[in-house]
């Protein structure tokens, strides 16, 4: 039976089924029953999203109001993320099995997202000037593009679209959002904020539907001018594939395969707690998650052992209850694909040890935590993206070969580093080629810095004053302040150049 109300479009400043009038059902992971409907988006709804979206931009004022104004539409977003925080985890929890605990801090950081962007416009979005021998006077201006397609994933989808929100709207660009399938009630919210703020018609628009159509659509729109995608890295190429035939600007935070490198003399319990934190919560659907734990040989039986023992205690349950620590994936169709890796690294040959998921949780979508010990580079499920509550762990002999391990995969999002030595901590972190990196620290991260990959874990960054790069065009504008020397072209005629009467 249905849970909420049916989810619809935001388009226009209006909530609209689709032109086709089709929905899908939109599944509770935790029970697999229908949580409610949502219209499917096509190729027609997106034509409606991006035309009001450009009409806005184009027309409306929300390009060319004053940049005081426009803030404080954005920092009236803030506001209503936060009083409607426990709405949000709500729904954010039944939406995709995320435990409401782990939930409120995402609805926090999101409302945080809207305020930072406003204060950086303010500070950080400034031009530079430059006088070129009394004569010139160049300078450059930053400037909203146009249409911005976001195109946001299921794993903690609120704090994932006011990232990608929040930026576009605070330096003028208009927004056609389309959320992942698997989740929409947080982006239906934010559409129903977003209206409540009052923002002009046409800036930000919401479509839902599937990738193979809505999203695709949205990609392929001339009138779309930036694409932001985050999810997984087959997706992102065809992205990029799709964008060339209209020369848009993309960043793609895509997929990642992180290493968590423990020497043998780190702070052993500060890295059990970190390798436990980093894989397991938000179920383990975490694009940063430290899926590959590799541990000096010397410490590797008792660190696995302990390990163990911190898998058992993990709390797996109903992701409403305050106490849970691990709830259901967010779909069955990904339940399964986990799964399938965990048989795969049983026929590699991996000892695969997990927790025991309690009675009565059988409808849900539970995977429990789980290690696959004695893994080895070639493996299947050391190189792939698993996306789930499970660690490949492996033992290195040295610093080299750590580095070596650490870079042996295609992905390069993130890497965590623990060692009491200081100068082998910035040296691992260094030579490891990923986006980010951290020594001593779980994944904790300041909005100021930037946030994306190398290698298949994606191209561009966002955060901070770095998505100013993406959301913003430079234009240089050079004036004459002076009267400099113009070189005459055309203005007297050689003698030597005769008219035709004249020949």
């Amino acid at each position: 039976m249905a849970t909420q109300p049916n989810v619809l479009h935001y388009i226009n400043g209006r909530f609209v089924e689709s032109a086709n009038g089709a929905f899908f059902d939109n599944i509770n992971p935790f029970t697999n029953e229908p949580i409610n409907q949502v219209t499917e988006g096509n190729k027609e709804d997106i034509d409606a999203a991006v035309r009001a979206a450009k009409d806005a931009f184009d027309g409306g004022p929300w390009r060319t109001m004053p940049v005081e104004e426009r803030l404080r539409y954005v920092l009236r977003i803030a506001e209503l993320i936060e009083r409607y925080k426990e709405e949000i985890a709500y729904l954010e929890a039944l939406d995709t099995g995320i435990p409401i605990s782990q939930a409120k801090k995402q609805a926090a950081r999101a409302a945080e997202n809207f305020r930072f962007y406003a204060e950086m416009v303010k500070t950080r979005l400034v031009g530079e000037a430059y006088h070129v021998n009394g004569q010139f006077l160049n300078y450059t201006v930053y400037k909203p593009v146009g249409v911005a397609g976001l195109i946001t994933p299921w794993n903690t989808p609120f704090m994932l679209e006011t990232w990608k929100v929040a930026p576009a709207l605070a330096t003028g660009n208009t927004v056609v959002l389309k959320p992942a399938e698997w989740s929409p009630l947080t982006a239906n919210k934010l559409a129903e904020i977003i209206d409540e703020a009052g923002l002009p018609a046409g800036v930000f628009n919401v479509v839902h539907g599937f990738g193979e159509t809505a999203g695709a659509a949205l990609v392929a729109h001339p009138d779309v001018r930036l694409i932001s995608f985050t999810g997984e890295t087959t997706t992102g190429m065809e992205i990029i594939r799709n964008s060339a035939a209209t020369l848009k600007k993309t960043s793609m935070e895509l997929g990642g395969k992180s290493p968590l490198i423990v020497f043998a003399d780190a702070d052993m319990e500060r890295a059990i707690d970190a390798a436990v934190w980093g894989v397991f919560s938000l179920n383990g659907e975490r694009c940063t998650a430290n899926s590959r734990l590799l541990l000096e040989q010397s410490i590797y039986d008792e660190f696995v052992e302990r390990l163990k023992q911190r898998v058992d205690q993990i709390v797996i349950g109903d992701p409403m209850n305050p106490a849970t620590e691990l709830g259901p994936l967010i779909h069955r169709a990904h339940w399964e694909r986990v799964n399938r890796y965990i048989e795969i690294a049983k026929q590699e040959g991996a000892d695969v040890y997990a927790a025991r998921v309690p009675e009565g949780l059988e409808k849900g979508n539970f995977v429990p935590p789980t290690l696959l010990l004695g893994c080895h580079n070639r493996m299947k499920v050391a190189q792939e993206e698993i996306f789930g509550p499970v660690m490949a762990v492996m033992a290195f002999a040295d610093e080299q070969e750590a580095i070596r391990l650490a870079n042996d995969v295609k992905y390069g999002l993130a890497a965590y580093v623990w060692t009491n030595d200081m100068k082998r901590g910035h040296r691992v972190a260094q030579a490891i080629e990923s986006g980010m990196a951290w020594v001593n620290s779980p994944n904790v991260r300041d909005l100021r810095i930037p946030f994306g990959g190398t290698k298949y874990s994606g191209i561009g960054r966002e955060g901070g004053h770095y998505s100013f790069d993406f959301y913003t065009e430079v234009q240089v504008v050079h004036v004459a302040v002076g009267d400099p020397p113009i070189p005459s072209f055309g203005k007297t005629k050689p003698s030597s150049a005769l008219s035709v009467e004249q020949k």
